[in-house]
This record gives C-alpha cells, sequence and structure tokens, in this order.
C-alpha cells in the first residue's frame, strides 16, 4: 500500500471517530438543554395548587420556586412530587 492510500485511510479514520465524538456531544447537550427547559402546562397545573399554597413568594421566579418545592417535596400533592422527582428533585 503506498504512503498516501494509507494517509488517506487515517484521516477519513480521524474524521469519522470525531464525527462520531461530536454526534455523542451534541446528543448530550440536546439532552441537558431538554432537563433544563421549563416546565410543560401540565405540570405546572399539577403543581399549580402546591406552589401557591407553599411557595407564594417565589412566583414569577422560576429557579427560587423549583428550590421551594423540592424543599417542601415531603407536603406536596402526589401529582406536584411526581414533576419535582423527574426533573432532579
Amino acid at each position: 500500500m503506498s504512503k498516501s492510500i494509507s494517509k488517506s485511510m487515517n484521516v477519513k479514520s480521524m474524521n469519522v471517530k470525531s464525527l462520531s465524538v461530536s454526534l455523542v456531544l451534541l446528543m448530550a447537550g440536546i439532552s441537558a438543554a431538554a432537563a433544563q427547559a421549563g416546565p410543560t402546562m401540565q405540570e405546572k397545573m399539577a403543581c399549580r395548587s402546591d406552589a401557591e399554597s407553599l411557595c407564594a413568594e417565589h412566583v414569577g421566579k422560576p429557579s427560587e420556586m423549583n428550590a421551594c418545592l423540592r424543599e417542601n417535596k415531603a407536603k406536596l400533592s402526589v401529582p406536584c412530587r411526581k414533576v419535582v422527582e423527574a426533573r432532579g428533585g
């Protein structure tokens, strides 16, 4: 095998490896972004009454509301507790 063919094959191999790594990182980034996305309307409705009764002072402050709901997890309704747990709380 000539040097140019061998070099060409090595470059192609490296390109495939780079592409594979890039795709894995892209998928991980998409997963992380989805996890950080705001709550869906269903999730908001599941926690609405809990948020109003336990964390009213945090309405309009998503990060503080999330922290408050996590801190009060034992007091949450079952549907809201499931939402909080599904979001890592």
